[in-house]
C-alpha cells in the first residue's frame, strides 16, 4: 500500500461508552444485552470486539454506532452524546461521522464500483475529495475494477468496494460487523490486511465485531464480552493468544 497520508494516534477516544446498558422486553421476557458496559475505542486504533453468541457484542456496536437506541447510560462518537438525539440527528451523524462495513457487501448492483463508493457523498451532497479516494482506492487495490459492477467482481472484490466506501467519506470511525464472515480465508485475510493497513497508514479508526481469533490478532487491541459485560482485554494480540483467553472464559462458565 502506498500513501502520502501519515497514521494520527492521539490518544483522544473516537467513541466511548460510560455504564451502557441494554434491555429488551420487560417482566418474564427482560433481556439484558449490555450490563453496565464502559469502554473507549481511541483514534488510530484497530480493536475487536469478542464473545461467544448473544454475549452482547453486536448490540454494543449497534448501539455505539447509533443503530439501536440505548436503555441507559452514555455512549458518544467524538464529542457527540448519541442519547437524546432525535432520528434526524442520527442519521447526519451516521452519513457524517460514522462508515460501516458489513459481511452482506451491500452494494447497488445496477452502480458500478465507483459509484458505489461515492454513493453515500453523493446522497450528502458531499464534493468528492480526489486525492483522498485515490489514496483509498489504491489501498483496496480496486484501479482496475472501478467501472466493474458487483455482479462482475468476486466476493473479496465486492467487500473491498465495501470497505472503500466506508472510508471514502473519511468518518472518524468505521464499524465492521463480522465483515470477512462471507468471504474465503485468503480474501478474507487480504481484507484484515487492508483494515490493519487503513489504521496504520491511512489513521483510520476501526472497530471490529468478530468470532474468529485470526481475525482478531490483526486488531491492536481485543475487547472479551461476556453475558453484556467486557470481562477482558488484551493488546497486542496473536490469535493463539485470543484463543486461550476465550478458553479461560469456558473454564469459568462465564460464557455459557
Amino acid at each position: 500500500m502506498t500513501t502520502t497520508t501519515a497514521a494520527v494516534r492521539t490518544g483522544r477516544a473516537a467513541a466511548k461508552a460510560v455504564g451502557l446498558n441494554k434491555v429488551y422486553g420487560a417482566g418474564e421476557t427482560r433481556v439484558v444485552a449490555l450490563d453496565d458496559v464502559s469502554v473507549e475505542f481511541r483514534q488510530g486504533e484497530f480493536t475487536a470486539i469478542m464473545g461467544p453468541s448473544g454475549s452482547g457484542k453486536s448490540t454494543l456496536m449497534h448501539c455505539m454506532a447509533g443503530l439501536d437506541a440505548v436503555s441507559s447510560g452514555s455512549a458518544t462518537i467524538g464529542d457527540t452524546e448519541l442519547v437524546g438525539l432525535k432520528d434526524k440527528q442520527l442519521t447526519q451523524l451516521r452519513r457524517d461521522k460514522i462508515g460501516f462495513i458489513f459481511q452482506a457487501f451491500n452494494l447497488l448492483p445496477t452502480l458500478t464500483a465507483l459509484e458505489n463508493i461515492t454513493l453515500p457523498m453523493d446522497i450528502a451532497g458531499r464534493k468528492v475529495d480526489k486525492a483522498w479516494l485515490d489514496a483509498v482506492v489504491d489501498t483496496v487495490g480496486l484501479s482496475g475494477r472501478l467501472s466493474h459492477r458487483p455482479s462482475q467482481l468476486s466476493g473479496g472484490q465486492q467487500q473491498r468496494v465495501a470497505c472503500a466506501r466506508a472510508l471514502a467519506g473519511r468518518p472518524e470511525i468505521i464499524f465492521a460487523d463480522e465483515p470477512t464472515g462471507n468471504l474465503d480465508s485468503r480474501s478474507g485475510g487480504e481484507i484484515l490486511a487492508f483494515l490493519r493497513n487503513s489504521v496504520r497508514d491511512l489513521g483510520q479508526t476501526v472497530v471490529m465485531v468478530t468470532h474468529d481469533p485470526v481475525a482478531a490478532s490483526y486488531a491492536d487491541r481485543v475487547v472479551f464480552l461476556a453475558d453484556g459485560r467486557i470481562v477482558d482485554e488484551l493488546t497486542a494480540p496473536t490469535a493463539d493468544a485470543v484463543l486461550d483467553r476465550m478458553r479461560s472464559f469456558d473454564a469459568k462458565g462465564r460464557t455459557s
